[in-house]
């Protein structure tokens, strides 16, 4: 039975369940066209690793079923392997033709590994889909490519590199997906500036190899025992998983170096770069078409094979993934009944759960399933998690900072967004500040134990426009706890501060407990990058002298102009407890933090962009080394 509308599960907003009479939104569906047939041998290929009889070709047919199942739906078709060319020009034609008569298709795409891509299938495709969106795997430059190797343990890269020749010399716009293995670790600008230099790439995706849970090679049907498998032997008998896996944390260093450097070396202008823009857009509040960022997760990520295998996402470990045949299942209500019924699926929705109540929920948004699953619990503990948000902090930097990358390393400073968090007219407000001259407007201040508000007199309350040093009302509308912060910052460092609480218990009240904090307004990114830089170093000389039981955040955030509608960065200091229920010890201990934290900010100033946190470590040579 579904669920209705009234009903919410406490993920619905990370992980929407397959709705039948939803028909406006799309699922997609990857269409293995050779099962896991493919022409090359990569040893960290997660689809050989289901070790299930290949050699069957999709047909039209199938095709036309999965349209049939999907009525009324948008449908995206992505064609996969496995290598799909290896289905032939006359099999792929017809899937094509039929893919054509389907007016509910509205994507068709295809990820291939290049090799077989020439002038010959480029023709079929001009000639029966034109608006065919190709993928290439590419693990950049011929070093990073270091397992994308044929049965003969050789590297491909040769012949993928000259598929994105003849790809630019035709026209074509192409994406490619790279595999972020130790072959391109530390290594992020000059992969990245290889894959920009070829013409026809538009979008990189970087996808991380979180391979520590595999354990064993795949299976050889064959007598002989091709190079490449015994490469993957060999590989997997490396300490600590195998060779070609990486950890989360060294994923998101080589993301968030990648980023600066696409940032910085302009790239940007016309080439997509994946996590980079998701991360950005939902930093912006926008959406993202990107699973991994989206509420579109494993239910409406589905996967056909040959032999009419019908599931969810082909990431995810099969069997367990697998919801029945597609010729036996009759319906959208069918489908959603056996992905309630699902053991996997259900698993992984377990593991959103923590989700619900994080502070990165919105700008994650849950992150991938299957790549979770692919990581030992045992040994990476909640280094998923860890990742994501340090992506999320450094591209906030990056975003906030661009002329100075190195705050994407700062792990002090997090990206916490206060909502709501506007102004009336920011830059009014930032000319005001730095003008004595200007004209301030009259205002009554009204103090109690719950917080000052300044208002204009009117009947009701009617909050008054934010105040600045030159105003006469301006020393007692701060509360006298956060006051010696707020001098400190505005006088000795001679910032904005746009908005100021000294802490409040609201006792009595139906009121969440309000921690200190002191919300500063930088005029311009160099002055945000050195204050920030100069927080960082401030909060870490602090936290040795702070009463125990409190801790200095210091967030990245965004205030809104509520004239122009624009955002500005902004950044937030507070004194926090560590835990949240201990709210008597932390108003005790309150007034000492502050005086401490006061103490350390008068001694030291922003200047310079450089903070207490150490920059990553270049990588060791083991870590660039080749297989084989």
């Amino acid at each position: 039975m579904h669920r209705t509308t009234e009903q919410h599960h406490p993920i619905d907003r990370l992980y929407r369940s397959l709705q039948p009479e939803d028909t406006s939104t799309a699922v997609s569906v990857i269409v293995k066209l050779r099962g896991e047939t493919c022409d090359i041998d990569c040893p960290h290929c997660y689809e050989k690793r289901k070790e299930v009889p290949g050699g069957a070709r999709i047909s039209a047919d199938q095709i036309g079923q999965l349209a049939r199942l999907f009525r009324g739906r948008p449908l995206a078709v992505e064609l996969h392997g496995g290598e799909p060319l290896t289905a032939g020009r006359g099999a792929v034609a017809e899937v094509l033709r039929e893919l054509a008569a389907q007016p509910q298709v509205v994507r068709v795409s295809m990820q291939t590994n290049g090799v077989q891509l020439d002038a010959a299938w480029l023709d079929l495709f001009d000639e029966l889909c034109p608006q065919l969106q190709i993928g290439v795997s590419l693990d950049g430059d011929a070093q990073g490519n270091a397992w994308r190797i044929g049965y003969d343990g050789q590297p491909v890269y040769p012949r993928v590199a000259a598929a994105l020749e003849l790809l630019a010399e035709r026209g074509r716009k192409v994406g490619v997906i790279t595999t972020v293995t130790p072959a391109v670790l530390g290594r992020a600008e000059q992969v990245l500036d290889h894959l920009a230099a070829f013409a026809a790439v538009n979008a990189v995706s970087f996808v991380p190899c979180f391979d520590t849970a595999i354990r064993r090679s795949t299976t050889v049907l064959a007598r002989r025992v091709p190079a490449s498998r015994l490469l993957q032997q060999a590989a997997l008998a490396a300490e600590g998983g195998p060779a070609w896996a990486i950890h989360p944390d060294e994923y998101a260093e080589f993301v968030l170096a990648a980023t600066a450097h696409w940032i910085g070396a302009g790239h940007f202008t016309r080439i997509k770069l994946e996590p980079a823009v998701s991360t950005i857009r939902r930093l912006r509040g926008l959406g993202s078409g990107f699973c991994h960022f989206s509420d579109l997760k494993c239910d409406h990520v589905f996967t056909l094979y040959p032999d009419n295998r019908f599931g969810s996402c082909d990431e995810l470990p099969w069997p367990q993934g697998r919801l029945g045949q597609l010729d036996e299942i009759t319906g959208q209500d069918e489908v959603a009944r056996r992905q309630q019924g699902n053991l996997l699926l259900n698993q992984g929705k377990a593991l959103m759960a923590k989700c619900a109540g994080c502070d990165y929920r919105s700008t994650c948004g849950g992150g991938c399933i299957a790549t979770r699953w692919r990581q030992d619990p045992a040994v990476d503990g909640d280094a998923y998690c860890d990742y994501r948000m340090r992506m999320v902090d450094g591209i906030a930097a990056l975003l906030a900072q661009p002329a100075h990358p190195e705050g994407a390393w700062c792990q002090t400073l997090r990206w916490h967004p206060r909502s709501p968090n506007s102004m009336r007219d920011v830059n009014a407000f930032i000319a005001r500040w730095d003008d004595p001259a200007a004209t301030r407007a009259e205002v009554r201040l009204h103090a109690s134990e719950h917080g000052n508000i300044n208002t204009v007199g009117l009947p009701g309350v009617h909050e008054a426009d934010d105040l600045d040093p030159h105003h006469p009302n301006w020393r007692e509308a701060i509360e006298p706890r956060v006051w010696p912060l707020v001098g400190v910052l505005t006088t000795g460092w001679g910032l904005i501060t746009y908005d100021s609480c000294q802490g409040h218990p609201y006792g009595g009240l139906d009121l969440d407990p309000a921690e200190l904090r002191v919300g500063l307004l930088p005029r311009d990114r160099a002055e945000y990058a050195r204050t920030a830089a100069a927080l960082c170093r401030a909060a870490t000389a602090v936290a040795s002298v702070l009463p125990g039981g409190i801790e200095v955040r210091v967030a990245r955030s965004e205030l809104t102009c509520e004239t122009s509608g624009t955002t500005v960065p902004v950044l937030d200091l507070s004194l926090h407890p560590h835990r949240r229920q201990d709210w008597d010890a932390y108003f005790a201990d309150l007034d000492a933090a502050a005086r401490a934290l006061a103490t350390v900010l008068a001694a030291e100033r922003p200047v310079g962009t450089a903070c207490a946190c150490p920059p990553p470590a270049p990588a060791d040579a083991a870590s660039t080394a080749v297989a084989g």
